[in-house]
């Protein structure tokens, strides 16, 4: 069973004591006790005594990454007072570890503690890293640890393969913001542990998550060997908060699945790569995607190069924000939608008690011609919409509107600066205007609207809730629509589509509400 160890620079005694504490009521099973800035045996050895989990001792140098300008020598006297105490194991650089003659055992053998053989590469993937592998096999040592930042995301391929083949229990991590599913799923490929933090402010390597979100975030205790993987594809990712949303609903439903942030770089060729690696590795069971920026247009593109099958309005607009995988044959087979343009629709037609058919008797503005509102304006044209486009730059709002005008609805380009005078029935803001942090930014600047309770102001951003449109919406007597609406909307048709269950709709709402409100 994979252990939940949290790293811990025990550099005052006393604060280490409390963070053991804060550890195991977190839910830690185990803690590494990182000494580097400690030169006092006996310092080491109250905390070894005072630690309330099975502890690693680890004195890490300078030329490993660490805190520690100790010698080898001085480094190791403080391991073996850690082992005498009772540490559970201590950590040895492999460099160390073959070059220790003179410096004597690295542990008391009347009192033995479980020996960790390490690497470290902060610059990259080791050049000989299955060399290296094969020299800490045969190392007098009880578990194997290699660690590396990773260059890509499927970095994280070779460490899970490097788990799969152990011939000894092995510890095998990429660090960095890339690296951080590596952390996650060592549970699901048997790896000897993965390391957290006791709060996401005291990280002791990059890409190293808290225990409380992994326990409760990332639902560590549910992952197996069979746990479905689904992730969120964006650049950057880390503010995403899709993970929260979908691990929450998998919790509440029973689902056996995880959802990760996947950072992949911008580009077609990074997307392509990351999918052919990750739909045919081994034992990952890649079961679902969530795509957006940059890459939308790259999961279409890739999409429509397998021959997938791709949403016919999906297929309109050019883009894919969700990817379905199948593996109940013998290669899966994939499927494309587009949740964002149901999303919409949806929180319109529910907000005017009407059907999607009677979309055609709306005027709408569409504030934004870019990927969300090209989203919008193809939805809201599909079903027959008379759609106006507003955007900062004319010609892109020109080119929007040529290109749908006539499907089925009319779509027409209008100034910016006409916004206000616009006589639509409804006005969705699909721009970045007052998102956070720029809280007091509007697309209708700081005049007041000839907004009507028959008006409906839709705001695409959900962060803040209420933005200062939707405030000024309101304000007229107008009806509102905040982007939560659509952000639970869409995943909840994602969670769907892959899980063939109905969404926990108001639990997701919860968990984004609570996010935005931390």
């Amino acid at each position: 069973m994979t252990q939940l160890c949290v790293s811990i620079f025990a550099s005052d005694p006393e604060r280490a004591k409390r963070d053991i504490a804060a550890a195991a009521e977190a839910g830690a099973q185990m803690v590494e006790l990182r000494v580097d800035e400690l030169g006092d045996s006996q310092a080491v050895i109250a905390i070894v005594l005072a630690s309330t989990l099975p502890c690693i001792v680890t004195c890490r140098p300078t030329w490993e990454g660490g805190r520690s300008a100790l010698d080898d020598a001085a480094r190791l006297d403080l391991l073996r007072a850690a082992a005498a105490a009772g540490a559970s194991y201590v950590d040895v650089e492999l460099v160390t570890l073959a070059g220790r003659d003179g410096l004597g055992e690295p542990v008391p053998r009347e009192k033995r503690s479980g020996i960790i053989i390490s690497s470290h590469d902060f610059q990259g993937r080791p050049a000989k890293l299955h060399n290296l592998i094969a020299e800490m096999d045969a190392a007098p040592a009880d578990v194997n640890k290699i660690v590396w930042t990773a260059r890509s995301i499927r970095d994280n391929l070779e460490v899970f393969e490097i788990l799969q083949q152990r011939s000894k229990p092995t510890i095998a991590l990429c660090m960095g913001e890339e690296g951080l599913i590596s952390r996650v799923l060592a549970r699901k490929f048997g790896g000897f542990l993965t390391f957290a933090s006791v709060s996401r402010e005291e990280a002791t390597a990059a890409g190293q998550i808290s225990v409380e979100d992994m326990k409760r975030l990332y639902r560590w205790d549910s992952i197996g060997p069979a746990t479905k993987v689904y992730g969120v594809v964006a650049h950057p990712v880390a503010h995403s908060m899709s993970p929260a949303l979908h691990n929450a609903a998998f919790d509440q439903t029973g689902h056996d699945g995880v959802y990760l942030p996947m950072l992949v770089r911008p580009g077609y060729e990074s997307f392509k790569a990351f999918m052919e690696s990750f739909l045919n590795f081994d034992g990952l069971n890649l079961s679902g995607l969530s795509v957006t920026l940059p890459h939308k247009e790259n999961a279409f593109r890739y999409l429509q190069e397998k021959g997938a099958e791709v949403e016919p309005l999906a297929t309109r607009i050019g883009a894919v924000n969700t990817i379905v995988v199948n593996r109940s044959a013998s290669t899966p087979v994939l499927r494309g939608m587009n949740t964002d343009y149901r999303a919409i629709l949806d929180s319109i037609t529910e907000k005017l008690g009407i059907k999607r058919e009677q979309v055609a008797d709306l005027r709408v503005a569409v504030i934004g011609a870019g990927g969300t509102g090209r989203t919008a304006v193809a939805a809201l044209a599909h079903y027959g919409a008379t759609v106006v486009v507003h955007n900062r730059t004319r010609e892109r709002a020109d080119a929007l509107a040529a290109e749908f005008n006539g499907q089925t609805g009319q779509v027409v380009a209008a100034r910016l600066e006409k916004l206000c005078d616009s006589c639509c029935h409804i006005f969705i803001n699909t721009t970045s205007l007052g998102m956070f942090p720029k809280v007091d930014a509007s697309p209708l600047g700081q005049r007041a609207p000839e907004f009507t309770a028959d008006t409906l102001v839709f705001d695409t951003i959900y962060n803040p809730p209420k933005t200062l449109l939707l405030r000024q919406a309101e304000e007229a007597g107008a009806k509102t629509i905040g982007g939560i609406e659509m952000f639970v909307r869409q995943a909840a048709a994602q969670f769907e589509a892959w899980t063939g269950r109905p969404a926990p709709s108001e639990v997701m709402r919860k968990v984004v509400e609570k996010r935005l409100a931390e």
